[in-house]
Order: C-alpha cells, then sequence, then structure tokens
C-alpha cells in the first residue's frame, strides 16, 4: 500500500492505493441505537451514549433506569429545544421492561444496543441480541481491586482511595470493591483510613457539611448492610460504622479489616460507602487475588510508579488507575474485560461503536 489518499470526518472515509485496486473504507451511522442507562449517574450516563449517537448520525432510543427517570426526561428536552430534530431523540420508559425492551431488541430498525448496567441483565440482553445478530456494547458490573504496594506514598493512598471508594456514596461500577494492603503498611492504612472516614458526614442534604448521602433506596441499604453483617459472621473486624440510619436509605461509611479473600463481600459488588480491607504478603499473591474474578472493569494500584506500571500491565482489567483515584475522562476509551464488559466508550472507539465499515474497491487506474 502507498498512501493515505484522504480522511473526513464526517464519513471517516479513507483510501488506500493498493497494487491494483483503489480501497475505500467509509463508516456510515449504524441504525437505530437503543440506549440503557442506569440509576447512579443518569446524566453523565445518557450523555456518555446519546453524544456518540448522535456525532455518529444514528437515531435514538433512550430508555432510563426505573429509579431516575425525571433527568432522562429533562435531557430529551433540552435537546428538542436546541434544534434537535423530532424522531431522532426518543425516551421510552417501558413497564414491564423485561419483555418490552426484548421487543424493542427484535425490531429490524434497532441494529446497536449500549447498555450500562447489571452483568446478570446484561447477559440476558445479548441473549436478546443473538436471535437479529444486534450489535452490543456493554458496559457491565465491576469488582475493582485496589493494590496498596509496600513503596505506597501513604498520603497519596489515603486520599486516592478513600476518592477510589466513596465517590457518589461508593455507588460506582468503578469503586473499589477489594482493598489490598501490603502487611508493611496495613496498619497505617487502616488507621488513616478509620480516620478519614470518621470525618465524613452522613446525612441529606449534600455539600461541605454533608459528604454522604443517601443510597438509592432502601433495599439497596439493606443489601449493603447484609454484606457487613455476613462479613463479620465470617470473620471480619468491624473498625468504624456498620450501621444504617433509623430513617431514610442511609448506611455509615464502614471500614471492614480481616475480610477474607473469596468471601461474599470480596466476591459481590457493595455499591454503598464500606471499605472492605485484605491483607496481604507478597504483590504475586495480591496480583492473583484481583485477577480471582469474573469481572475485569477497574483497578487500581497505588506505589512507586514503575512497580505499580508492572502491576497494572499484569491486571485483567479494561481500566487501571495509578496513584489516582478516579480514571474517568471523555477522550479516553471506558470499558472492561471479561464479564465486565465488550467495547469501549468515550474517545474515538465510543464513535467507531456505532458506525459499520463499508469497503469499497476500485480499480486502481479508472
Amino acid at each position: 500500500m502507498a498512501e493515505v489518499a484522504g480522511l473526513t470526518a464526517a464519513g471517516f472515509d479513507v483510501a488506500v492505493y493498493s497494487d491494483d485496486k483503489r480501497i475505500i473504507v467509509d463508516r456510515q451511522p449504524i441504525g437505530v441505537a437503543l440506549l440503557i442507562t442506569p440509576w447512579n449517574f443518569p446524566a453523565a450516563m445518557a450523555t456518555r451514549k446519546l453524544a456518540p449517537a448522535l456525532a455518529a448520525g444514528c437515531t435514538t432510543v433512550l430508555k432510563p433506569a426505573r429509579e431516575t427517570p425525571l433527568t432522562a426526561a429533562y435531557m430529551v428536552e433540552v435537546l428538542r429545544r436546541v434544534g434537535v430534530p423530532a424522531g431522532v431523540v426518543n425516551l421510552v420508559t417501558p413497564v414491564p421492561t423485561g419483555p418490552l425492551v426484548a421487543k424493542m431488541i427484535n425490531r429490524p430498525e434497532v441494529r446497536k444496543l449500549s447498555f450500562t448496567g447489571s452483568t446478570e441483565v446484561g447477559r440476558d440482553l445479548l441473549h436478546a441480541c443473538a436471535d437479529t445478530v444486534v450489535s452490543a456494547s456493554m458496559e457491565l458490573g465491576g469488582n475493582a481491586p485496589l493494590i496498596v504496594l509496600p513503596g505506597a506514598d501513604m498520603d497519596v493512598t489515603v486520599e486516592g482511595a478513600l476518592l477510589a471508594k466513596m465517590r457518589n456514596g461508593g455507588a460506582a461500577c468503578t469503586a473499589a470493591n477489594r482493598i489490598y494492603v501490603h502487611s508493611s503498611r496495613h496498619d497505617e492504612f487502616v488507621e488513616r483510613m478509620t480516620a478519614e472516614l470518621a470525618a465524613l458526614s452522613v446525612g441529606p442534604g449534600l455539600g461541605r457539611s454533608r459528604q454522604v448521602g443517601a443510597l438509592v433506596s432502601v433495599a439497596e441499604r439493606d443489601k449493603v448492610a447484609e454484606l457487613v453483617d455476613g462479613a463479620v459472621e465470617e470473620g471480619a473486624r468491624l473498625v468504624h460504622g456498620g450501621k444504617s440510619a433509623e430513617h431514610g436509605a442511609f448506611y455509615d461509611a464502614t471500614l471492614l479489616t480481616g475480610v477474607r479473600h473469596g468471601s461474599r463481600i470480596s466476591s459481590t459488588e457493595i455499591f454503598g460507602p464500606v471499605v472492605a480491607v485484605v491483607r496481604y504478603d507478597d504483590v504475586d499473591e495480591a496480583v492473583r487475588m484481583a485477577n480471582d474474578t469474573v469481572h475485569g472493569l477497574m483497578a487500581y494500584v497505588f506505589g512507586e510508579e514503575r512497580e505499580a506500571m508492572a502491576v497494572a500491565r499484569r491486571l485483567e482489567a479494561g481500566m487501571v488507575a495509578i496513584n489516582r483515584g478516579v480514571v474517568s475522562d471523555p477522550a479516553a476509551p471506558f470499558g472492561g474485560v471479561k464479564q465486565s464488559g465488550l467495547g469501549r466508550e468515550g474517545g474515538f472507539d465510543g464513535i467507531l461503536g456505532l458506525l459499520e465499515e463499508k469497503y469499497i474497491a476500485l480499480d486502481a487506474h479508472p
């Protein structure tokens, strides 16, 4: 192949000259895109899906979570007011959800499904996509490990781990779910993290005086409480927190030590303000435990940068943060491996997943 003759932003057309032909790769909108979003970041999840779909030229059907439909409704209204043509962005809130979503997937016009939610629901949706071979992008559940290496800067580590765990009250698919701390740093980490959690105020009205709000429902609060109680029954030590409020869906910022790798709380996406600490002695052991899960969305490593980078490359995760608590960026590919997802959102990847490639071959010399 000799040279790239042209690249157009609108159609992503690429023309390459071969020895006997001109090769044109044309990228066109995939078709109607069904976008299904979760409740924990209702605005961010919708914009992350709508923006690339509209940029790619796709008509969209947005299905928000039952718990947070009003944010999606407002966003659709804003898009209408700024001039998005009628019928390009559509909002649906079907009840019952499962059967009606399956019917939408089976419509011949729907050629793309973009789903963010649990792995269990994602599996069911993939089965539904199989009948009509719908292209599916899946951002599914996580069980993010956070590894504290012997050489970690504890100021950076505690600050980053607090953000990785407590952002959005722990209700994030990227939240640090299992915190593996080397024995040489374990007691210091626990002491300092306990002090940070004790300084957090739990209650209504988030702001300077309140840092941890309610979980999305009382049922979700009770699920978190059950995980903590179960961990204590299995031998973990409750260092701080571990209580539900008498009213509302509030749960204390909580820290557990002596958590056993493979226990229920280390194998379940907590989705709440609970720090579960596992002690380890050998870095290879920490990597093995971190990878010992069907999930692979996010991971965190705190330590001297060269060693942390070496560990990061061994982790089975679609995203790894080194010495920081947040990685999300619109310019970066967001997504997981194993049963945490298929495809990527963000950056060029987010748009390319909503385009179909068409290869056109012409004679080299017309």
